[in-house]
């Protein structure tokens, strides 16, 4: 379980702003970066850096753009050991948003991307480094990709980039075990010095099962959350991944005093997690959960909120009566 070269990634108010359009309070995302280099965690994720010409500032919180000036008021006059990395998405981003990295306190640029627009993601990726970053590529909803374009992908990844990681996303929750080692094995047949990530989702109560797996199977790289806060089902929760790995670098104690004062209260207006049943349905299905969401977003008191059979019948069959 100790193994030095693990790398730990805390994503918390990146995925968790998926919930909430980003609009955590400034008060709020402090305490999870001081909480997240007090453990020693090595990454935090501190949101996205997308195009204000797609997602209108007015709609969506700061997290969701990450400008300088917001991130320097959360880091502060001293910058603590922890990198700050932010999430640039290949068909929502635009790489000229990104400073020069002397002139930046983010430290590292994850490009998520669909197997199909690998060719933006690798762009954003090379003129991210180029500007100084370190850089990874997480390729999303990866159940749902087609053999050889993930193939083509990866080799692709091998060849024109020199990210730190390539990640294995499962996005909608829906891959077991044996998946698992078989994107692992994939990833390292076509990836050569690079590390493999895993960014697992709980749908099926598995983010942190399969997140041990990708460890046992040598990824170095994991993503997780603070009490598993992340879109629907949510992600491998960091507390819970922090007490598996038993590795002296790490401290518990922060993770656990900014949950119980700050992200487990949040659960009294967002709902997220693998015990929602509209979130596993979609995990078994292998489907987006964006109807299980809307699903959720229904009045407590409306009795098509808790009709799991009824939105089951319509997951397995949409279009029909």
């Amino acid at each position: 379980m100790y193994r030095p070269e693990i790398t730990v990634v805390d994503c918390t108010i990146r995925d968790g702003g998926l919930m909430n359009k980003s609009n955590f309070s400034m008060e709020l995302v402090r305490a999870v970066y001081k909480a997240i280099c007090a453990s020693g965690i090595q990454v935090v994720e501190l949101g996205y850096r997308n195009s204000k010409k797609l997602f209108d500032p007015k709609e969506y919180g700061p997290w969701r753009f990450c400008d300088e000036a917001v991130l320097r008021d959360v880091v502060g006059e001293k910058k603590g050991d922890t990198k700050i990395a932010v999430m640039m998405d290949s068909h929502k981003a635009d790489y000229n948003d990104l400073l020069p990295r002397e002139k930046s306190v983010v430290d590292m640029v994850r490009v998520a991307t669909y197997v199909k627009d690998i060719d933006k993601a690798i762009k954003i990726e090379q003129e991210a480094r180029a500007r100084g970053y370190q850089t990874t590529i997480n390729i999303m909803a990866i159940s749902h990709t087609i053999e050889w374009e993930l193939d083509e992908a990866l080799q692709q990844i091998d060849k024109e980039t020199e990210v730190q990681a390539c990640y294995i996303v499962d996005s909608f929750g829906a891959l077991y075990s044996e998946d698992i080692d078989y994107y692992v094995q994939k990833y390292r047949k076509y990836l050569h010095n690079k590390e493999i990530g895993i960014h697992c989702h709980n749908s099926m109560q598995l983010a942190f099962a399969n997140t041990i797996e990708g460890i046992i199977k040598n990824a170095n790289w994991l993503d997780a959350t603070l009490c598993g806060m992340g879109r629907a089902s949510g992600n491998c929760a960091t507390e819970l991944l922090l007490g598996f790995l038993k590795n002296p670098k790490f401290d518990l104690r922060p993770v656990l005093d900014v949950v119980g004062a700050h992200i487990y209260p949040l659960r009294e207006h967002i709902s997220w997690g693998g015990e929602i049943i509209p979130f596993q349905i979609a995990g078994m299905l292998n489907m987006r959960p964006d109807e299980a969401l809307k699903l959720m977003e229904l009045p407590k008191n409306d009795p098509a909120r808790n009709n799991y059979r009824a939105f089951y019948e319509r997951s397995v069959a949409p279009g029909e009566d």
